[in-house]
């Protein structure tokens, strides 16, 4: 347990402060054990919420500006003087690396496998360039990682990546994205609700290999026998006008971005949920956090048929071909047609987040490493 005087410095250059992970799940619960927590980051004001302090960042409007804000978290984290700084975005390894020569003890927090990622990155068109660009990043990620006091791994195919890239690694820990199910369970369940008929629910990116328009496109097989609430930012106004010009369009409702307790509101007013992603370098074997705000939920959700997925989520949903807008339907309507398996898919799946899914279970990993350190 932490003591009044141990300073923890929060950085992130690309999420807002009002991330889930990095706000609501790993600085309030390290501020609720004592420790004196800042977060810097993408913010309209400085302030201090649930005991964090925040310094905000402008939001950048373009890549010099984003460099220079970069330069600035920097400097802001080196004013504050903390004892350990833990950064959540791959362009900060660098920083992380300034921030170890300057004796400072150092958490980088791996959302994703950023090399791999940079394989499947669609706006690098040159192909001497998608071979470039993940090799660079390669060379700078390995002189940097082992020098780090921890590293934080978001899903367990990291260590599998990170032991085949760099041998074995010792200091690491893998904190999963879990829900928070007291915040789930804080949310009040709607006794009854006009809802008129069934809702289908996303949240998350909606990109075009997360089966954007799939999801759409497989609401012209439901028709109006359900709507679909796609709840996240668009990728591109491009996709956006894509989707909107589709027959299937008239029963979506785009909900935009909203904050946790709300989408949580919204997800207890529903009856499936949906993840359609391809089998992307970096996806296909991890557990989605979504699906688990699904479960806690107690929604069942129809998800992408990989393998991997079959054999996790086999409890608590039903699979189809991610690209195949009619089976997609098919497995929705099965679900909305059979409502009583429907709901012994939700139980099952609220009973594994309740066991062992949630991010009260996964917050005591993150402590043990900061009390180590």
């Amino acid at each position: 347990m932490a003591n009044g005087e141990s300073k923890v410095c929060i950085l992130t250059s690309v999420h807002t402060t009002t991330d889930v992970r990095i706000f609501h799940k790993q600085a309030k619960s390290l501020a609720k054990a004592g420790y004196d927590v800042v977060l810097i980051g993408q913010h309209n004001k400085n302030e201090t919420v649930d005991n964090v302090r925040i310094i905000a960042l402008p939001k950048p409007k373009t890549r010099l500006h984003r460099m220079f804000g970069t330069i600035l978290l920097i400097w802001l984290g080196l004013k504050e003087k903390a004892k350990i700084y833990h950064f959540h975005d791959p362009e900060l390894i660098l920083a992380g690396f300034i921030l170890k020569l300057l004796r400072k003890k150092v958490i980088y927090d791996m959302h994703e496998l950023v090399y791999v990622d940079l394989l499947d990155k669609h706006w690098i068109r040159s192909k001497l360039l998608k071979k470039l660009i993940p090799r660079a990043y390669l060379i700078i990620e390995r002189l940097c990682i082992r020098i780090f006091d921890h590293l934080i791994c978001a899903e367990d195919p990291q260590v599998a990546y990170l032991e085949r890239v760099y041998g074995n690694i010792r200091n690491y820990t893998v904190i999963h994205n879990f829900p928070i199910l007291s915040l789930i369970n804080s949310v009040q369940t709607p006794e009854t609700r006009d809802k008129g008929k069934p809702i289908l629910i996303y949240a998350g990116g909606l990109v075009g290999v997360r089966g954007a328009r799939e999801m759409v496109k497989a609401m012209e097989y439901i028709g109006d026998r359900a709507d679909l609430w796609l709840f996240g930012k668009w990728a591109s106004e491009e996709l956006r006008n894509e989707c909107e010009i589709m027959p299937g369009w008239k029963y979506v409702k785009y909900m935009n971005l909203v904050p946790v307790d709300k989408l949580y509101e919204h997800m207890k007013k529903a009856d499936v949920g949906v993840a359609m992603l391809y089998p992307l370098k970096a996806v296909d074997r991890n557990l989605l956090t979504k699906t688990f705000e699904y479960m806690g939920c107690s929604l069942p959700v129809v998800m992408s048929d990989f393998p991997y997925w079959r054999d996790f989520y086999r409890e608590c949903a039903v699979f189809a071909k991610h690209t195949n807008p009619s089976e997609i339907a098919d497995k929705i309507l099965y679900l909305l047609d059979n409502p009583e398996e429907a709901r012994e898919l939700g139980r099952r799946g609220r009973k594994m987040v309740e066991y062992e899914f949630n991010w009260e279970k996964e917050s005591q990993k993150l402590l043990n490493i900061y009390d180590k350190l």
